[in-house]
């Protein structure tokens, strides 16, 4: 019988080796499993590469990852906000490596890994500091820059509800890179609010298939999440 609930966030991350690429889902903190966040930090893995849309938001989650120490490399479109001070310190102290992806790019090269498309050519970044190094060629008349897939260790995402064959649904924006991300990892842990029997999914309303999900983790909606987050 197929079971891919796992009893707990720990549980879930238990085998993430050092040296791991993780993706991590969200747009700010929309869409962020800041549960499983919580679990990594608490499991130890270190010299991480964390793709993520932005590079952390205040002292929790993904900033408190960074300011840990754990992260080696970071890939992401928004690594500067007003709240992203702890980014701000490791790069100026050159304590972390930066890969600056235009957002689309970066979409555009999860869901190539998961598609199975080793590289593409776009035309955004063209003739910035972006484009330097990269191949680039004259298509229809336009010149565009060759960008490859981005594949994942591990991909860490937030839906809504869930069964226990890895088929989720998403809450609204929360959906964000969850999708794509899934289908770029070699295991992927999702978080759900809610567990239901198999057949209670509309299938027409399953955005991510089972297929690419390895293990979810039910986290009750007003649980207290990890050291340093408010309850849901």
């Amino acid at each position: 019988m197929i079971d891919k609930i796992v009893e707990s966030a720990a549980a879930a991350l238990a085998d993430v080796k050092d040296g791991s690429t993780v993706m991590i889902g969200g747009f700010g903190t929309a869409g962020l499993p800041d549960e499983l966040i919580a679990a990594l930090l608490d499991q130890g893995a270190r010299d991480l590469v964390v793709v993520n849309n932005n590079a952390g938001n205040g002292d929790t989650g993904l900033a408190a990852l960074l300011a840990a120490g754990r992260v080696r490399k970071i890939i992401c479109s928004f690594p500067r906000q007003v709240d992203s001070w702890h980014f701000d310190k490791l790069y100026r102290e050159g304590k972390i490596e930066l890969e600056l992806v235009p957002q689309g790019n970066l979409a555009e090269r999860i869901r190539a890994a998961g598609a199975g498309i080793g590289a593409f050519f776009t035309p955004t970044g063209y003739g910035t500091i972006l484009a330097e190094g990269k191949e680039t060629r004259e298509i229809d008349g336009k010149m565009q820059v060759l960008e490859y897939a981005i594949h994942a260790d591990v991909a860490l995402i937030k839906a809504e509800r869930g069964d226990r064959w890895g088929n989720l649904t998403y809450r609204m924006t929360a959906r964000n890179f969850g999708p794509v991300m899934a289908m770029a990892a070699k295991c992927t842990v999702a978080t759900v609010h809610e567990v239901v029997e198999l057949g209670a999914l509309d299938p027409e309303a399953v955005v991510t298939q089972g297929l690419f999900v390895q293990r979810v983790v039910r986290i009750p909606r007003t649980a207290t999440r990890g050291a340093g987050f408010k309850a849901a």
